[in-house]
C-alpha cells in the first residue's frame, strides 16, 4: 500500500502514483506548464512534496483541490491510489457542479442547420486564413 518510510517525494512522481496522469512525463509536462499549484504557488516537477501539502490541479476542464495524505513510490491500483490524497469538500462540489453544467450545455454547432451558405463559407475562409 503506502510507503511510510518515505517522507518526501518528487511532485511528478506522486501525481503519477496517485493516478492523476497516465505517465510521469505527462505529469511533469503539466507541472511545468503551470497546471499544478503546490501550497498556492507554481512548482517544478522535481519539487519535493510531503504529507499535508495542498495541491491544486487543473486537468482539462476538471479542477481538483487535494491534500496529500501519503506518499507511494510505485503506481498501485486505483483503489489504493485514492488513499494517497483527500479531496476537499469544496473541490468535490465544484467538480460536481461543473460536470452538471457541461452535461446540460448544448452541443457545439447544434444551432447550425444544413450546409453553409456562400456568405458563411466566405466568413469561414476569412477566419481560417
Amino acid at each position: 500500500m503506502t510507503d511510510t518510510s518515505q517522507t518526501r517525494q518528487r511532485l511528478d512522481k506522486w501525481l503519477w502514483a496517485a493516478r492523476f496522469f497516465k505517465t510521469r512525463s505527462l505529469a511533469a509536462e503539466a507541472v511545468g506548464g503551470g497546471k499544478i499549484k503546490l501550497n498556492g504557488s507554481t512548482a517544478k516537477p522535481a519539487k519535493e512534496i510531503k504529507a499535508g501539502d495542498l495541491l491544486e490541479l487543473s486537468i482539462g476542464h476538471v479542477q481538483w483541490t487535494v491534500n496529500v495524505v501519503a506518499l507511494n513510490e510505485y503506481r498501485r491500483p486505483a483503489s489504493e491510489a485514492q488513499q494517497l490524497y483527500a479531496e476537499t469538500e469544496e473541490s468535490r462540489t465544484q467538480r460536481a457542479q461543473a460536470m452538471e453544467e457541461r452535461s446540460t450545455a448544448p452541443a457545439p454547432g447544434a444551432d447550425l442547420k444544413g450546409r453553409p451558405t456562400k456568405r458563411d463559407r466566405r466568413q469561414i475562409q476569412r477566419f481560417s486564413g
